[in-house]
């Protein structure tokens, strides 16, 4: 089976429509178009040329910078004898030979070549074929041509064979990789292929392959063994892997891949991926352990194998409808912390999935939903809750305006469904029955600048079962409430100046100030403490409440395009019900519809007339640089209870991201953190020369390290190394990772560095 480099081609899929029917290239991308040479002789018509030519019978002796030319091809040398009737010629001294359709452009000694069937024998050869560009992300890119050396070749039904060769995209006289191998069979556009190859990087023997498959299409799909890799760990000890790629057909693929961690055990991964029409495409991925378990220090190990399923998938049914779908298992957040690779995956507490089929039309919208969503509260067994959705359908009728003279608009949204939650101590019915409808009616009024939108909204709802305390209760519960809203926008103000600062660009310069004031009025909620959560629909409240908010915006004109450089949002909640129509608990954290709607961080454990003062400032003082923070300050504790700050940006080659977090409220409502992330590189993933990136997440509170990147790349015009530490520290786990990786341009890349952990 062939050896090729470790990335996944694209599923073609089967086209369906009868436009794509017709059309070739849509069946078959790697099909061969026909090939078009300008000024070129007939296809049944040879021209030959030389200082001097003479007769002898069939045969015409070119001598002195001969050449022929043919529809597809050239062969040129010191003299050549060429046969009129059976098309040889025979070239020596300088031959060079180049064929326009398939892009071989080569120099030997002496060729044997055959001008009706394209075949000949070429001795003591080198020369070049094109190279096919793979621009896709995660692999190097050069139009550096492949260059090759060899004792001789011959060419047959558009196959060129090399023997005792040697092959590089690099250039002459030192290359930095090359593949020598007894023969090669390059068929361009399609494939080359090796047998007992050995590569070699800078001379120096690396790797040595029984048999070398390199796809040539637009399009490759080859069945075949991907490149082993190598890595180290201080957790897992060395890492040893191999894989398959199986090409099933034009619309189905999978890829199998294990991994012997020498001090824990076998790693299996299996991806299915799947196009049934050119409509509908899914993806399934299997990551599982058979974990020995971690050494401890008094010599007995801790068992954390596992394993996670993630399916995604999405088809058009036609007639509208559409169906998409998610699903993530995770057999336990133990497994998650200790094998995966991904920062932002190993501090997940979250595996949640839905699918849905649904249909738009002319201003409705109606979905038929499945969910599970699972929430780890810890590491240990069973502590989590679920919620699911089996199933839910939805009816959704956005704003219409009842008739065109009347600024009225009415709107719905319904759902029906069979829900259920489980958590440790707390279990409902298998399924619970949840009805809502909420109709709604809104206006606007519009004088002298003034602007004034109201609306009124009914939320009826009905829940088949209800809690008392910790415990369900059969009996059901209805849910009758009244949400009116004012919204209040007066003129706002704006100032243009005719010139910025040179920083700005120079040109005009647009600062406006946007007030607004919404008033909210919630009543007729009952029996909140019975209500069981299931999502945000079960969060309301009653309340009063009024929300201030003044905006700036800068505008400028750079390059006669207008673009918002500086946005400055304050706004804050006034609460004229501070215990929420009684439902709040004093020392514990509330969550309802107005804090959730307000911020993402919880601040209501007493009694308050007021929200915390929130601030969201955006700003893109140069073009490539956004900077954002926002940040809330709660007058009634004297502090900032969290900010959250970023800046990202690239200017030339260098590059940076960098962000802080802070939360400091009551214990009640949540973790203090304060985390610093930072990333600061300087090239790109194609640029020649060096490349550096480093990235670390700091706890200042914890005072550790969480976790730190480095990864140095270097780049030639044919290949590039690259080398990456990682180190992650939390929870239980303390690691560090070494990984290496050599990319060919145009081929693929080799090692233990994956393409989704790269900066280059």
């Amino acid at each position: 089976m062939p050896v090729s480099a470790q990335y996944r081609p694209p599923i073609l899929g089967a086209p369906q429509s009868p436009s794509a029917k017709r059309d070739p290239v849509a069946q078959n991308p790697n099909i061969k178009l026909p090939f078009v040479r300008q000024d070129a002789p007939a296809r049944d018509q040879v021209k030959v040329n030389a200082a001097t030519q003479t007769v002898e019978g069939d045969w015409v002796k070119l001598r002195g910078a001969a050449k022929i030319d043919i529809y597809e091809a050239t062969i040129e040398g010191d003299e050549i004898d060429y046969n009129i009737e059976s098309g040889e010629a025979h070239a020596r001294g300088h031959v060079h030979y180049k064929n326009y359709e398939e892009g071989e452009d080569l120099f030997c000694d002496k060729a044997d070549y055959n001008t009706k069937d394209t075949t000949g024998k070429f001795y003591n050869i080198h020369g070049t074929f094109a190279a096919r560009i793979d621009a896709r992300p995660g692999i190097l890119t050069s139009s550096n041509p492949f260059q090759f050396k060899g004792d001789w070749a011959e060419r047959i039904d558009n196959k060129f064979l090399l023997y005792k060769g040697t092959i590089t995209s690099c250039t002459y006289p030192r290359p930095w990789w090359t593949l020598r191998a007894p023969k090669f069979q390059i068929v361009p556009g399609e494939q080359a292929t090796m047998q007992k190859a050995i590569f070699r990087v800078r001379g120096v023997p690396i790797f040595y392959f029984p048999y070398f498959y390199k796809s040539l299409e637009k399009q490759p799909r080859k069945s075949g063994f991907l490149t082993p890799n190598f890595g180290n760990s201080s957790r897992y000890g060395q890492i040893i892997g191999m894989g398959y790629f199986w090409a099933i057909n034009r619309s189905y693929d999978a890829t199998y891949r294990s991994q012997y961690l020498t001090e824990r055990g076998f790693a299996h991964v299996f991806d299915f991926r799947g196009k049934p029409s050119d409509k509908a495409d899914f993806d399934l991925y299997v990551y599982g352990v058979g974990d020995r378990g971690l050494l401890q220090s008094d010599g007995s190990r801790t068992q954390q194998g596992g394993y996670t399923i993630s399916f995604n998938g999405k088809a058009d049914l036609g007639n509208g409808w559409k169906a998409r779908g998610t699903f993530n298992y995770l057999s336990s957040l133990v497994f998650r912390q200790a094998f995966t690779q991904s920062y932002n995956e190993a501090i997940s507490s979250e595996a949640n999935s839905v699918g849905y089929i649904e249909k738009q039309w002319r201003g409705n919208n109606i979905q038929a939903v499945i969910s599970r969503n699972q929430n780890f509260q810890s590491t240990a067994e069973g502590d989590s809750i679920i919620s699911r959705k089996l199933p839910q359908v939805e009816y959704t009728r956005r704003d219409t305006q009842i008739w065109k003279t009347l600024p009225v608009w009415v709107s719905l949204e319904t759902n029906a469904g069979l829900l259920s939650r489980t958590q440790p101590l707390f279990q409902t019915r298998q399924f619970v029955t949840r009805l809502d409808a909420t109709p709604r009616v809104a206006t606007a009024f519009h004088w002298a600048g003034f602007n004034i939108a109201p609306s009124v909204s009914l939320h009826e709802s009905y829940w088949g079962s209800s809690k008392l305390g910790d415990r369900v209760q059969g009996s059901d519960i209805t849910r009758s409430a009244r949400d009116i809203q004012v919204e209040f926008l007066p003129p706002s103000l704006t100032r243009i100046f005719a010139k910025s600062p040179k920083w700005m660009g120079g040109g005009k310069v647009k600062h406006v100030i946007e007030p607004r004031a919404t008033f909210r009025y919630v009543s007729g909620v009952q029996d909140f403490a019975k209500i069981i959560r299931f999502d945000e629909n079960e969060l309301m409240v009653n309340t009063k409440e009024l929300e201030v908010s003044i905006t700036n915006r800068i505008y400028v004109k750079r390059g006669g395009t207008t673009q918002e450089m500086f946005s400055w949002q304050v706004f804050q909640r006034r609460y004229f019900d501070p215990s929420f129509g009684g439902t709040l608990v004093d020392g514990k954290r509330n969550v309802n519809s107005s804090t959730v709607d307000f911020s993402g961080y919880s601040f209501l454990d007493r009694l308050r007339n007021y929200s915390p003062i929130a601030s969201s400032l955006r700003m893109q003082p140069v073009p490539g640089v956004g900077v954002e923070w926002r940040m809330d300050y709660d007058p009634l504790r004297g502090n900032v209870s969290n900010s959250a700050f970023t800046v990202d940006g690239r200017v030339n080659q260098w590059f940076v991201s960098a962000g802080h977090t802070q939360v400091d409220s009551n214990v009640a409502l949540s973790p203090k953190n304060n985390q610093f992330r930072g990333l600061l590189g300087w090239g790109a993933e194609n640029r020649r020369g060096w490349n550096a990136a480093f990235f670390a997440i700091y706890d200042y509170r914890l005072g550790v390290m969480q976790y730190n990147n480095t990864q140095v790349t270097y780049n030639t015009d044919c290949c590039g190394f690259s080398v990456q530490y990682r180190r992650l520290a939390f929870g239980t786990r303390n690691e560090n990772q070494f990984r290496v990786a050599f990319s060919i341009a145009n081929i693929g890349s080799f090692g233990t560095l994956r393409r989704q952990e790269r900066y280059f």
